[in-house]
């Protein structure tokens, strides 16, 4: 297999923007787009590849080895890798770990990483308390419409990024563009959503007891990991060439946030991911961008 572009999965929920179309290339008859899948075999989303019939799905089900060894411990693709542009709130939510969402929803669970792209003035990101919380006073917070008087705001500006532990209750704010590498999952209970309504004209579902039981009440600690066990990210600014490889363990899923760069001759511009198939070997990246390099 070839080094080549994805072709993302669209999402249009009620909170995106237009930038992804604009700014990103991102090609869709949905309006708005709030996140392009571009990395993604799941049931509700799955990307495939520029010029190709076969999806990412048809990969790890039949060409394992263009995925890399790392991914034979997973009886799923292990990540999904979005681009988010919020141009309202996203609601207040919470995503459980595996070990529950395994028990009660035959799914993973979620811990996931934010890359901020782009950052309006004073946008930014709720991650965790400000303080410790009971559970009697969360389930009060949340019944009076209250939840966010206790959330950490977090402004934010390009560059910056944010490890998301299953449990860490959170919302994505206003005017914030994301690059998302999480676990392969689509699973999120909803806390809390400024009282809107979905398409349906009806306000959107609740999950306040399942919530409940998933959330880390403690006060918000700042986490700058950049892996876990299902990938691995690296972020760098690129000003002429730099050399990667892909071995035999992980493909690279190369995500461009902003500039052009070619790959190993191919030209690519921001807003494009390209994957790179495991064992393919040394690449070269050249030109001027701002990216993260994924990995199982």
């Amino acid at each position: 297999m070839k080094i080549t572009k994805t072709i993302p999965a669209f999402k249009d929920y009620i909170w995106g923007g237009t930038k992804l179309k604009e700014a990103y290339g991102k090609q869709t008859d949905l309006s708005p787009v709030a996140e392009s899948w571009e990395l993604a075999a799941h049931k509700d989303g799955t990307s495939g590849f520029a010029g190709e019939t076969f999806s990412l799905g048809d990969l790890f089900n039949d060409h394992r080895e263009l995925i890399g060894t790392n991914a034979d411990k997973f009886e799923r693709f292990p990540m999904i890798i979005k681009l988010i542009d919020a141009k309202s709130n996203l609601s207040v939510q919470v995503h459980p770990s595996d070990e529950y969402a395994l028990k009660n929803e035959n799914s993973y669970g979620k811990t996931e990483m934010w890359y901020v792209v782009e950052a309006e003035e004073g946008a930014g990101l709720y991650v965790g308390f400000d303080r410790d919380v009971t559970e009697t006073e969360f389930r009060t917070l949340i019944a009076q419409n209250r939840l966010q008087e206790v959330l950490h705001f977090i402004p934010v500006k390009p560059g910056e990024w944010f490890f998301i532990e299953a449990g860490t209750v959170h919302a994505i704010g206003k005017g914030v563009i994301i690059a998302e590498v999480q676990q392969n999952s689509n699973l999120t209970y909803r806390l809390y959503d400024y009282g809107r309504v979905g398409a349906d004209g009806k306000p959107r579902e609740l999950h306040v007891e399942k919530g409940v039981k998933v959330s880390n009440l403690s006060a918000y600690k700042p986490d700058k990991r950049t892996s876990c066990e299902y990938f691995s990210c690296e972020y760098a600014e690129i000003d002429g060439t730099r050399a990667y490889t892909a071995d035999k363990t992980s493909f690279v899923a190369l995500v461009l946030m902003d500039g052009a760069v070619t790959v190993d001759g191919t030209p690519y511009q921001k807003g494009d991911t390209v994957f790179v198939p495991a064992g393919y070997g040394e690449f070269a990246v050249c030109g001027k961008a701002k990216l993260i390099a994924v990995r199982i």
